[in-house]
Formats: structure tokens, C-alpha cells, sequence
């Protein structure tokens, strides 16, 4: 919860970040959720299907999208190979960082407000979802911003 915490902070606040400090930021942190996500224990067999609430609202979502986009600028925007739909184009899929990383934001930050001062019965439930979540959606998100993002820190287009 500390991390899911930290990464939450870092990306609130990326307004008031330095272009360099928020990239090296991401690439320490994003790493660290990778490998604790897929660490999660769920030998615990939760009562009913774990899942956890959207809270986030769709405004803050797209502020915390919108400054990430705002700092990185020309860097925000990559080609996305991995996409599904790119074995039938011909013309290469752009993908954006501040999507990607304001996505991993809002999962983070769902899971911390549902478990927020709740048992700790519930918040292994939280945990179980994460993980689940982790597995179906957000892991290739994950993968492919921290593509994306060391690409920026060893070959920005803003150098």
C-alpha cells in the first residue's frame, strides 16, 4: 500500500515536477509495482468475487492525464507495438504515456480508497482484485509505458 501510495503522490503531483525528475521517478517506481503486483500473495480465499470500486472521478482522471501530458510534451506519444489491432493495420498505433500511467493511477488509487481504513479481511480481498486486475488489464500497461519511458530518458525527442 506504501508504493501504491508513493506512485499515486508522484503522479499528483507531476504539475509541479521537473520533465527528468517525473521520468526517473516512473522508472523507479514502476518496476517496483511490476514485481510487487505479481508478488502479491492470495492464498486467501476470499468469502465473495473481490473486486474494487471505481471511485475516481473522471475529471481528476483527466487532470492527472492532462499534466502528465502537459510535462512530457512531444515525449508523451509512442508507438505501440504490442497492440492487438496491429497485426491488421499497415499503419503504425500511437499510444500515450499520460493514458497509460493516469490508467495504472486510477487502479492504484481505487484500491486505496476501498481499503482504507477497512479489516484486514478486506483489504486481502483488495488485494486479491488487484492482482487479478494486474494479470487481465494493466500489467501490458504497465510494460509498455516503461518501454516507452526508458525510450524518453536515453533518447528524448526534447534533448
Amino acid at each position: 500500500m506504501a508504493l501504491c501510495n508513493e506512485y499515486c503522490h508522484e503522479v499528483e503531483s507531476a504539475r509541479e515536477t521537473e520533465h527528468d525528475a517525473f521520468v526517473a521517478a516512473m522508472l523507479r517506481l514502476l518496476p517496483r509495482i511490476y514485481i510487487s503486483a505479481t508478488d502479491v500473495k492470495t492464498d486467501f480465499t476470499p468469502v465473495e468475487e473481490p473486486y474494487i470500486a471505481g471511485v475516481l472521478e473522471e475529471d481528476y482522471y483527466e487532470a492527472v492525464r492532462r499534466s502528465i501530458e502537459n510535462l512530457l510534451g512531444p515525449d508523451d506519444t509512442y508507438l505501440e507495438v504490442f497492440e492487438e489491432d496491429m497485426k491488421y493495420s499497415d499503419t503504425p498505433i500511437a499510444a500515450s504515456i499520460s493514458e497509460g500511467l493516469a490508467d495504472i493511477f486510477q487502479v492504484l488509487y481505487n484500491f486505496l480508497e476501498a481499503v482504507k481504513d477497512v479489516p484486514e479481511e478486506l483489504v486481502a480481498m483488495g488485494l486479491v482484485a488487484i492482482k487479478e486486475d494486474f494479470g487481465a488489464y494493466w500489467s501490458r500497461i504497465l510494460c509498455n509505458v516503461l518501454r516507452a519511458l526508458n525510450h524518453v530518458r536515453y533518447n528524448s525527442v526534447a534533448d
